[in-house]
């Protein structure tokens, strides 16, 4: 069974560390992190209107920092989510040889006919959008561990 999972975006301030929140809440017996593919905002807290869209459904996402993705995180997780392409790619160019940890795209577990790619609310301003799709992969997802 899948119980450790990774969540990675790009500067694992937004999407990321929203997906790690929601699944926390969702099912706390799972092992879930998040990372960035960049390091440019390592240490720091998630951005401050995904923090306050969270908090009105009760996800705190406060105590999260941002850290990069390493290649050490494909032996320490059974299955990686990548919330757009292009992370994705970023993620496999990291792939160690001989690695078989499975990297996919979360929206995928949503289940909505054309959408691949979580968008990245830092740029849209959607975060209430950005969260409804996440909750929704994540419920698809809960329903194939």
């Amino acid at each position: 069974m899948t119980s450790h999972i990774l969540f990675v975006c790009l500067g694992n301030i937004c999407r990321s560390p929203a997906a790690e929140g929601v699944m926390r809440k969702l099912s706390p017996e799972l092992q879930i992190d998040s990372a960035g593919t960049s390091d440019w905002h390592v240490g720091e807290t998630p951005y401050g209107p995904m923090r306050q869209a969270a908090l009105q459904r009760q996800i705190d996402l406060s105590g999260l920092r941002a850290r990069q993705l390493t290649i050490t995180d494909f032996d320490r997780f059974d299955l990686i989510l990548a919330m757009d392409r292009e992370n994705l790619a970023n993620i496999e160019s990291l792939r160690p040889e001989g690695s078989e940890t499975p990297v996919r795209l979360f929206a995928d577990y949503a289940g909505l006919a054309g959408i691949r790619d979580v968008p990245d609310p830092y740029y849209t301003r959607d975060f209430d959008g950005v969260l409804d799709l996440i909750e929704a992969a994540a419920q698809g997802l809960l329903a194939d561990l």
